[in-house]
């Protein structure tokens, strides 16, 4: 309870700091998302973007160099995920990692005959759990400017956070509030994802990314992109989807300005 009282009052100090002019700048630059909000949405944005910077540890990486602009860029777009949801800040998150572009990482393999290989996989970004978070600017830049609408690198990757929020293992499923919210999840989301599957695997696509097949916990984090990204594409054409994630979120962005 101490430490919830201290971090609670660390809090305060921080947003009762106004938020500075060049921050509102550098988001009217690079997240268009914010454009849509109600003022009092922005508002409660910006109180989480200034916890967001202050309790995260920032490194750049392969020479990149960690500006104001980043750290802004980044906690608004993540921030608006939480928008909805009470006392939720990513504390699990520990630390932000940004490479200038893609990059490789390597993983560690090996085989049946016990031979360990090193392999490197070319990357946008990766969550793990208790962080580090680890991102593309260019990536991050294209997704809050929406050069490519429907794709958004950091709500993909802080969706996996908020999946990983009821523990390490990563299931497609944050906490719900109840035993009818997961019902209802259960419900909609395993016959979707399940025709999904079938869709892609036919050749079609529709409006959720058939990355979204991988697994369950990538279809959540396509979901999540889908749903601040193209939410009246989303509410036509998977109406219970969207119902579902509006209910869990406690937002309807296809109601935000256009």
């Amino acid at each position: 309870m101490f430490l919830k009282w201290l971090r609670c009052r660390r809090r305060r100090r921080v947003t009762a700091v106004p938020f500075p002019d060049e921050w509102n700048a550098f988001i009217e630059a690079n997240v268009i998302h914010d454009q849509r909000l109600s003022d009092e949405l922005r508002f409660r944005l910006r109180k989480l973007i200034q916890v967001f910077i202050a309790e995260k540890n920032w490194e750049g990486c392969n020479g990149f160099a960690v500006s104001e602009e980043v750290k802004v860029t980044i906690a608004a777009q993540a921030c608006v995920l939480v928008l909805g949801l009470q006392n939720v800040h990513f504390d699990h998150v520990l630390s932000i990692l940004v490479y200038p572009d893609s990059y490789v990482a390597k993983t560690v393999e090996t085989t049946r005959a016990g031979v360990i290989v090193e392999r490197g996989h070319a990357r946008l970004g990766e969550a793990w759990w208790r962080g580090p978070v680890i991102l593309s600017w260019a990536d991050v830049l294209a997704g809050g400017r929406r050069e490519s609408p429907g794709r958004n690198l950091v709500f993909h990757e802080f969706a996996h956070q908020l999946d990983m929020m009821n523990g390490r293992m990563v299931d497609g499923t944050p906490p719900l509030k109840n035993d009818k919210q997961l019902q209802r999840w259960v419900e909609v989301l395993e016959p979707e994802y399940k025709q999904l599957v079938e869709r892609c695997r036919q050749g079609h696509q529709g409006v959720v990314d058939c990355y979204g097949t991988t697994n369950v916990a990538e279809f959540f984090a396509v979901l999540t992109e889908v749903f601040f990204e193209c939410p009246q594409l989303l509410s036509t054409h998977h109406p219970q989807v969207y119902g579902v994630l509006s209910d869990y979120f406690q937002l309807s962005p296809h109601s935000w300005r256009n």
